[in-house]
């Protein structure tokens, strides 16, 4: 089941990313001679007017050929109206642009329609976001929660049941009938620490699946650290809430660039360390490929119980808005190395010289298949660990 739901999230996904380069091209006159999903061998192809729809055996990505793609496809050709008027190497380079950021486009709006529904079903706010790092969200109103991670092994908190990714709520001490709400994990330390031999009840809810329940667990001493524990790590997370009427209409889009806004900055914060501590693993730990992907789809389905459908949604979201930001980089082979040569046409009213076009996206190619196969490899490292 997880194989099937992984190969259809890359499928969707590869899909509405070329079809944006398919309609764009469409739309500008240029005829489109192959739409793709995944790569040869082919299994399956149906002609429908000048377009072959087909479906290969590598679901791992998808294209779209279009006449004229290439410049020497063309270049040596009598230069007719079917030429002229059909081959993308002739389009005016707004057009040519239109097209190569079309893909990018599709990737963001599925993204930013994905978050808008969850949020909205969520009544304007969003799941908990773990921090591994402080955090200030551009947009929306940041409201604490403290996330249980890993537990130590017999200790008091995994013999009263929880559990890691549950969200601890609240508190009380000795069944006393005042619940105080936990907004910070600094909040609960300092509880903990107070409470040697003494029963605390803790409200929790699971990440994943939702479930909500009483924790009762007693601290004990901890000769080393020289106060009460309980043998869980504690981070802090939080929820933004999106509650005026503007933020309502666009969040969307302002969840979208809150999450990949703090991704990114997460990553540099741990390239920072890494540097600093001359330990790549930090970093290494969060960046996956296809096997690491597979690995969280098959985790969340496994765990999700009845919020399977959010979390895949969750999942399908990020996945289509860090697509949209990796192929706009101005890396050869992606669709941001060739919007720089469309860019360099269109100022300087010159084609780049199309050996020095070639070369230079096979190159990047090369880059990418080494930076994947590394990438790959460092997942199944992580699994068998």
């Amino acid at each position: 089941m997880s194989l099937i739901i992984f190969i259809l999230i890359l499928s969707l996904l590869v899909l509405i990313h070329e079809f944006g380069h398919f309609i764009a091209a469409k739309k500008s006159g240029i005829k489109v001679e192959e739409f793709a999903i995944g790569f040869p061998p082919r299994l399956f192809a149906i002609k429908k007017g000048e377009t072959t729809y087909t479906i290969n055996l590598l679901p791992l990505g998808g294209f779209v050929k279009m006449f004229g793609e290439e410049y020497q496809e063309v270049d040596g050709k009598p230069i007719d109206k079917t030429v002229s008027s059909r081959a993308f190497a002739y389009k005016k380079p707004y057009q040519k642009a239109l097209v190569v950021a079309a893909g990018v486009i599709m990737n963001l709006i599925l993204g930013v329609a994905i978050y808008y529904g969850i949020i909205a079903f969520n009544g304007f706010k969003s799941d908990p976001l773990p921090l591994l790092f402080p955090h200030t969200f551009t947009f929306g109103t940041q409201e604490g929660r403290v996330i249980a991670t890993n537990l130590i092994k017999n200790s008091p908190a995994e013999k009263a049941g929880l559990k890691p990714e549950d969200i601890i709520t609240e508190y009380s001490i000795n069944n006393s009938s005042t619940i105080t709400r936990l907004t910070s994990a600094s909040q609960l330390i300092n509880v903990i620490k107070k409470s040697d031999n003494k029963m605390v009840i803790l409200g929790t809810q699971n990440i994943k699946n939702g479930v909500t329940k009483n924790i009762r667990v007693i601290p004990r001493y901890d000769k080393t650290l020289k106060r009460a524990v309980i043998g869980v790590n504690l981070i802090d997370g939080v929820v933004i809430s999106y509650k005026t009427p503007v933020q309502k209409i666009f969040a969307g889009v302002m969840h979208s660039y809150n999450v990949l806004e703090y991704n990114y900055s997460t990553i540099a914060e741990l390239i920072k360390v890494a540097t600093k501590e001359k330990d790549a693993g930090l970093v290494s730990g969060v960046v996956s490929g296809p096997i690491g992907i597979y690995s969280v789809i098959n985790d969340t389905v496994k765990t999700s119980g009845e919020q399977i459908v959010k979390n895949l949604l969750n999942i399908v979201a990020l996945l289509s808005l860090s697509l949209a930001v990796m192929n706009i980089l101005p890396f050869p082979a992606l669709d941001g190395g060739r919007m720089v040569f469309v860019v360099y046409e269109w100022v300087t009213g010159k084609r780049v010289n199309k050996k020095i076009e070639g070369y230079t996206n096979l190159a990047g190619f090369i880059v990418l298949m080494a930076l994947a196969l590394l990438v790959s490899a460092n997942d199944i490292i992580r699994l068998i660990k």
